[in-house]
């Protein structure tokens, strides 16, 4: 045997053995899609979901055990007498908050989950990076490091995030009047960054939600993602919270980059608009966007007006269902 020829044979090999061995398992080299829409497959298949964010108060009743209320338990079987696949099973409303929960509740809430053949979306903080405080940042990134965590123990894929202030008909300037918009930026996206860092650790994707005006427009949102530069970070993207003339404008100009949605029943005013959300828009526009997967709703109780979540989201995902079917 020459074992010279065999020795050059396998050096010119040797590069290729991982693609090749990748070939073979159906893997494939790692392409980063940071800034990039995420490529799709197929036809979109679209699954109706709850944001449980619907049963605010009662929730909030619940953990106080007040009579009037119901427990993210008695929410999963909601979803399943409605035919709701899906549930983002958001932080605030699990014991311990804003501490996780202990890990025997969260895996009987996974089991009532898979018995019921409610899939877990995954879960959701809220943390504000809108502060010229360091150590405030500091902490809500620590904060949702502990929830990637809890995410990842639901069997869950996107955390979902607030990056900017928290509260309607509130500016992001309220609290930080003396910086630009492009200093306030480059923070946040250094610490969305350590987020989804630690995210891929967990293999859980960071969902930023547009909630409030810092991402008020597409341009900023996609900006400030694409600064963010990574794959483990992606857009929630919230029907109700973009702030320009026109927000459908905004929502099919993110919608390819989506990794989850939010549904609300307005595009105006945080989804508390009077004007009703067009469905059948929205969904030729996540058909065209290729976004396969769950479709989050959440309807919102309006002040002085009734609200009973048990009657408004049935009669939501009955609009919702009528306008995928219409698009399909």
């Amino acid at each position: 045997m020459n074992t010279d020829c065999s020795r050059r044979s396998f050096l010119k090999i040797t590069p290729l053995l991982p693609v090749a061995a990748a070939g073979v398992l159906g893997l494939r080299p790692q392409i980063a899609r940071a800034n990039e829409p995420i490529k799709h497959i197929g036809v979109p298949f679209l699954k109706p979901a709850l944001n449980v964010y619907s049963f605010n108060s009662k929730l909030n009743a619940g953990l106080k055990g007040e009579s009037n209320g119901v427990t993210m338990f008695e929410l999963l079987d909601f979803c399943a007498k409605q035919g709701l696949e899906g549930i983002d099973a958001t932080g605030y409303y699990m014991p311990n908050w804003p501490n996780p929960p202990p890990d025997s509740y969260l895996y009987e809430f996974k089991r009532r989950a898979h018995d019921l053949g409610i899939g877990i979306l995954g879960t959701g903080t809220h943390d504000t990076f809108i502060t010229t405080d360091k150590a405030e940042r500091t902490a809500a990134v620590a904060h949702i490091k502990q929830w990637v965590e809890v995410c990842s123990k639901l069997g869950g894929t996107v955390l979902r995030v607030f990056g900017d202030y928290l509260f309607r008909h509130k500016s992001w300037k309220t609290p930080i009047p003396n910086n630009s918009h492009a200093e306030v930026e480059a923070w946040v996206a250094d610490d969305l960054r350590e987020c989804a860092e630690y995210g891929k650790q967990h293999g859980i994707i960071i969902g930023v939600q547009n909630h409030g005006d810092f991402n008020g427009t597409a341009d900023d949102f996609l900006r400030l993602l694409k600064l963010v530069g990574s794959e483990w970070c992606g857009p929630t993207l919230d029907t109700g919270y973009f702030t320009t003339p026109d927000p459908y404008v905004d929502i099919a100009q993110v919608a390819p980059y989506a990794v989850n949605w939010t549904v609300k029943q307005s595009v105006f005013d945080g989804g508390y608009g009077e004007v009703p959300i067009d469905l059948e828009r929205i969904m030729r526009i996540v058909r065209a966007s290729g976004y396969s997967g769950y479709l989050p709703i959440e309807t919102l109780s309006s002040k002085g007006k009734t609200y009973d979540p048990f009657t408004f989201v049935p009669a939501y995902l009955k609009k919702l269902r009528a306008a995928v079917a219409a698009t399909a």
